[in-house]
């Protein structure tokens, strides 16, 4: 019977992960006819768009090319809504995938894994439950995504607060609804700038407690253009995902699209004005901002080519969206509150619906807590160093520990027992991030290492879940049972990552790219920044030469 149990709990592969990455490696897995195991905290699929549903949340990729790409028949038959599509409308064709794909059987739902360890004598990973329940198997996949670890900083008298509290990262699932209630919310990250506006519709008052004022361009959302009687012409041809297009224009020329977007460093195609900003006269570049400014969504960083790299250019941009701030905001003295002063880009660019122009309402306020800081929370609300402000209902809009945070939630170990939390202590360090030195047969799907939150993240899952399987395949037909990074190559991969970031703007100011916005984090350049294309090249060279940088083993 023990017998029995034992060879019920074991699996070829093990997935961590119910999110876009967990179930296309899911799919993959059951083409290659595995034993598979997912597990998943939450009670479905859709990872960070299972907890994010905080009013006013939805994608800043294009709808059109944040999707799947490894089905024809699913990009077709699946239609979107809106250009920005919604956590709703998200969370929707996350389930139409794992209905349509058979994937929820695999599944096991409500199952928080707090260990994995490696055991070298049987050469297999044990993962335990929360119940102390374990499974088995050959291989283990690290779903566990890259925002999905919520931070809530410390502040005194936090428990106190008599009122509700929520978090934007892990938002009820029911509707709440502020209407006639004061509000507070301490932040102004991504997540912020989406729900600050929708919120302000319905509260009496809305305070909003700034630390560092956010870069955001406008989205210029709308809903998807469809036209039946087109049936997909190609009388005009996009330099990306243009929103001029119909959507049967867009889906008959799909693969040269997303062929395109792959060619481009996020891995999301648009036009890219090849021109740097500094070599064109002044009306030329304000008016290439202003009609990306105009158009919508991310790629206004694209409107020269060296706004990534060269401060001086970026400076042109940057200070092209302050005086748009301060055209916005009535309030000069709120206007400069508003503005930024370092990079554009350094931080992830948000994409807003009428964020700046929220702070002409009357019913909201804007608190700057670094000139005025937070002393306290109290049981009705916050009182900083000037004044003591009252409200109903608390929201922590204040992030994640990014990339690492979900990783070392669970207790993970290697070779010789080592935890992965010490061997990260200094920051994390991987090769490529897919692999670990010390972790054989572990594979981490778009981990520290990699260009993750760079890029159009399905498309970098696909890519890393694609050579993830291609790997396995190739350990299957060469007889090898053990694979592992060698020292020498994360050593390699870390160095080469830091020295590219030093001179990008990515790495011009304090950021959860570098762990920044969590006391106490390790400070290293976390995501590889050297763009989707080369990393996919240096990929491809390794699988091609059966897995230089890795140790293999029968």
């Amino acid at each position: 019977m023990l017998l029995m149990e034992k060879e019920k709990n074991f699996f070829d592969l093990i997935i961590i992960g119910a999110g876009f990455a967990g179930m296309y490696a899911l799919y993959k897995a059951k083409q290659h006819n595995l034993s598979v195991r997912v597990f998943e905290k939450a009670s479905g699929v859709g990872g960070t768009w299972y907890w994010n549903r905080y009013p006013g949340a939805r994608c800043d990729v294009e709808s059109m090319q944040y999707s799947y790409q490894f089905s024809k028949k699913l990009e077709q038959e699946w239609e979107w809504k809106e250009q920005y599509a919604t956590q709703a409308e998200i969370l929707k064709y996350a389930e139409h995938v794992a209905e349509r794909y058979n994937l929820k059987p695999s599944i096991k739902f409500n199952e928080t894994i707090i260990s994995a360890h490696f055991d070298e004598k049987s050469k297999i990973w044990k993962i335990n439950n929360r119940k102390g329940k374990e499974y088995t198997s050959k291989f283990c996949i690290m779903a566990t995504g890259c925002l999905s670890s919520t931070y809530t900083p410390f502040l005194k008298g936090a428990s106190s607060f008599e009122g509700e509290i929520y978090h934007t990262g892990n938002w009820p699932h029911q509707t709440i609804d502020f209407t006639g209630k004061t509000v507070g919310i301490i932040g102004t990250g991504s997540s912020a700038i989406q729900s600050i506006p929708v919120i302000a519709e319905q509260a009496e008052h809305l305070y909003v407690f700034q630390r560092t004022p956010h870069y955001t361009v406008p989205a210029r959302n709308r809903f998807l253009i469809y036209d039946k009687k087109q049936n997909g012409s190609k009388k005009r041809r996009a330099e990306g995902f243009d929103t001029d297009l119909t959507v049967e224009e867009i889906k008959t020329d799909y693969d040269n699209l997303r062929k395109k977007a792959k060619k481009m460093y996020a891995a999301m195609a648009f036009n890219l004005n090849k021109k740097s900003a500094l070599e064109v006269p002044e009306l030329e570049r304000k008016k290439e901002y202003e009609n990306r400014w105009n158009k919508g969504g991310v790629p206004f960083i694209g409107a020269f080519i060296d706004l990534n790299l060269n401060r001086e250019a970026n400076e042109t941009a940057a200070e092209f969206v302050r005086n748009k701030i301060r055209q916005t905001v009535k309030d000069p003295l709120v206007a400069e509150k508003l503005v930024p002063n370092y990079t554009i880009g350094c931080k992830r660019l948000a994409v807003d619906t009428n964020y700046y122009e929220t702070y002409n309402k009357a019913n909201v306020t804007l608190v700057d807590i670094k000139n005025d800081p937070i002393e306290k929370i109290f049981s009705r609300g916050i009182i900083t160093k000037k004044e003591k402000y009252l409200f109903d209902s608390l929201i922590y809009a204040t992030g994640f520990d990014a990339m690492t945070g979900a990783l070392l939630k669970i207790d993970i170990k290697g070779t010789q027992g080592i935890k992965l939390a010490k061997k990260w202590s200094k920051g994390p360090r991987s090769f490529l991030g897919l692999a670990i030195k010390g972790f054989p047969n572990l594979f981490t799907i778009t981990g520290p290492g990699s260009p993750s939150v760079f890029t159009n993240m399905i498309t970098s899952i696909e890519q890393h879940v694609d050579w993830i399987f291609d790997c396995l395949d190739y350990l299957k037909a060469h007889n090898i049972e053990i694979i592992e990074a060698t020292e020498k190559s994360e050593n390699d991969w870390v160095k080469h990552n830091q020295e590219i970031a030093k001179p990008h703007i990515r790495s011009s100011c304090s950021s959860w790219y570098m762990g920044s916005n969590i006391e106490g984090k390790p400070e290293i350049f976390m995501p590889y920044v050297g763009g989707f294309p080369a990393y996919v090249k240096k990929c491809e060279e390794i699988s091609k030469s059966g897995y230089k940088g890795f140790l293999l083993s029968n």
